[in-house]
């Protein structure tokens, strides 16, 4: 069976993003059973996926009768106990006629998240046609909570992934904001290990000869550590409550009600600037952690969908002033049908959308999209609430647009860039596949929050910054600040990729910078003595600015969700060993 060239190898997918889905989804188990599947265990394979898929929640028999019908393709026999769950838990359905999907690939699965559709719990039941009136007096008797958990049950969401959204949103949260919320789920597997474990305690070697506060301050690390281990600290079980609206100190279009204008702890006042970024739904206590290394300085928790078409909520940590802001020109279109006017023909009346959830790392597969397109051309006029419940749910699952009759597709990266505010084709070309395309992007800035942020730089420095970018990803730091016209005299970027390398190295070029661009693998090689050598030949750095890897912050990493201490977010400790440094060795210059 060829290989459709549109889309990526699945199993080629890094699923990793920085963003903030929460909960375990459905590729994460894919490429575990997929591992399984590849195993050369001599163990029968049937019964290392019969365990596999049992300890899932399956029953013995459901996967049993699975593999029968699939042979060992796990990725199939997932598809296919999701489908026989449902259908045995909701015998009704299975009357409802699926007259042009295949048997094999039926048109609705339970599984699935769904999207901010009818938030009227007794519309949802009525839909299903089996409730007596006395069910529905029962429905009516329960407290509101209890309604809405059953309400999200209902539409397919497992208990304890509906209870987490719940309690994590608040008790106000709507449906739709739930439903967003569990929409908006990572879908990461983790990535290949920065460090080994006896790696991930910052070096104390590389600060000698600095003032002791350093010194003080990766005791405090070590420390904690400890005190985690014990369990002093339970960071990692609930997450912060976000403001509504999620718009920091202020966006363009609107105001925080609650802000009154801010004052800066004196150890946080520069020089340099710093720009911190992550996140905004990490584990509760680590957002505390980040601020108190941080110089106690308050996280701005910002949603980038005030700036463009997509959500992106993140926590923005940094000691740049909050008056005057200016936003990047022209204004970014920031509806769906705005930014992708051709969509707005075919985009049908039910899909009730205006933004698209956060941009991931990767994109739905071909075979999903045909057989969307099946379950609605299964019907004249408008789907059955049941098929549009699908539908939806995998379109802001998997941020799918509509581009013709009946058809659904996933972005493009070229829309990707658009959507974030890179230039066309910056990622493009090079020897760059398009699967790095999607990963490089789907763990970027979103260029005009950033921008927004930065703008106060632009009259500070009038004749340039020299800007120290750590874990600089594409680029957005230096995009952003390009957009704003503010030249940058010398950039030292400090990224792990050699893709994303390449990016910035050849955006440099086409943009005609005429300062200097300085990079760098590993933020390990920044110790004492480099930087020193760095600022002896710069002169100081005006920003240091970075956001260091999320993957153990996301809410779907089970296995290594270890917060802070995991070992791709321990990098963190990186980003303020290397600015206390700036700032100590910078201070004797003064």
């Amino acid at each position: 069976m060829t290989k459709d060239p549109s889309i990526e190898d699945i199993d080629d997918i890094d699923w990793t993003s920085e963003d903030e889905r929460e909960i375990e989804d459905i590729p994460a188990v894919q490429a575990a059973a997929a591992k399984i599947e590849a195993s050369s265990s001599s163990v029968d394979p049937c019964s290392k996926l019969i365990q596999h898929f049992v300890g899932m929640g399956f029953s013995r028999e459901l996967v049993e009768k699975a593999i029968e019908q699939n042979g060992e393709d796990s990725e199939s026999i997932l598809e296919t106990l999701l489908t026989l769950s449902v259908l045995e838990t909701s015998p009704s359905e299975q009357e409802q006629p699926y007259s042009s999907c295949p048997q094999e690939e039926p048109c609705v699965n339970g599984y699935d998240s769904s999207s901010g559709y009818d938030e009227n719990i007794l519309d949802d039941f009525s839909d299903g046609g089996s409730w007596s009136d006395d069910d529905v007096e029962n429905v009516v008797s329960l407290s509101p909570k209890e309604r809405t958990l059953l309400s999200l049950t209902k539409m397919g969401y497992l208990a304890e992934e509906a209870s987490m959204a719940m309690e994590r949103c608040g008790p106000e949260a709507t449906i739709e904001e739930l439903t967003d919320f569990m929409c908006a789920a990572q879908m990461a597997r983790s990535e290949a290990t920065y460090w080994e474990e006896e790696d991930i305690k910052p070096k104390i070697k590389n600060l000698s000869g600095e003032n002791g506060k350093q010194k003080r301050k990766m005791y405090a690390y070590d420390m904690y550590r400890k005190k985690k281990q014990k369990g002093i600290f339970n960071e990692d079980v609930e997450t912060i409550r976000l403001p509504k609206p999620m718009v920091g100190f202020g966006v363009p279009t609107e105001i925080c009600p609650e802000f009154q204008g801010r004052t800066l702890p004196e150890q946080a006042i520069g020089p340099p600037y710093f720009y911190y970024e992550n996140v905004a739904l990490a584990p509760k206590g680590v957002w505390d952690t980040i601020s108190r290394f941080l110089y106690d300085v308050e996280p701005e928790f910002v949603d980038s969908k005030y700036f463009c078409a997509a959500a992106r909520k993140r926590g923005y940590i940094h000691n740049l002033p909050v008056e005057n802001r200016f936003p990047l020109l022209p204004i970014p279109p920031r509806t769906i049908n705005e930014a992708l006017p051709l969509t707005k023909k075919w985009w049908p009346s039910w899909d009730t959308r205006t933004k698209l959830n956060c941009l991931q790392t990767a994109i739905g597969s071909a075979r999903l999209t045909d057989r969307i397109r099946k379950s609605v051309e299964a019907y004249e006029g408008e789907p059955p609430l049941r098929i549009q419940k699908y539908v939806l749910d995998e379109c802001r699952k998997w941020n799918l647009v509509w581009v013709g009759r009946n058809k659904v597709a996933p972005l493009e990266p070229d829309e990707f860039e658009m959507l974030l505010g890179f230039p066309k084709n910056h990622t493009r070309g090079g020897g760059i596949s398009r699967t790095d395309r999607y990963k490089s992007l789907g763990n970027s800035f979103q260029v005009d929050t950033v921008a927004y942020h930065l703008s106060v730089l632009k009259d500070l420095f009038p004749n340039g910054m020299n800007v120290l970018s750590l874990f600089s990803g594409i680029g957005g730091a230096e995009v952003a600040l390009h957009r704003l016209g503010i030249r940058l005299k010398t950039v030292v970027s400090v990224e792990k990729s050699e893709v994303n390398r390449n990016i910035v190295r050849s955006w440099w070029e086409q943009t005609n910078q005429t300062g200097t661009l300085i990079d760098f693998d590993d933020v390990q090689q920044l110790n004492g003595d480099r930087i020193e050598q760095l600022i002896d030949s710069v002169g100081g750095f005006d920003l240091v600015i970075g956001g260091s890897p999320c993957n153990n912050l996301a809410g779907s990493n089970r296995v290594s969700r270890d917060g802070l201490e995991g070992k791709e977010s321990a990098l963190f400790y990186d980003y303020i060993r290397i600015l206390d440094l700036v700032k100590c060795i910078m201070s004797r210059y003064r």
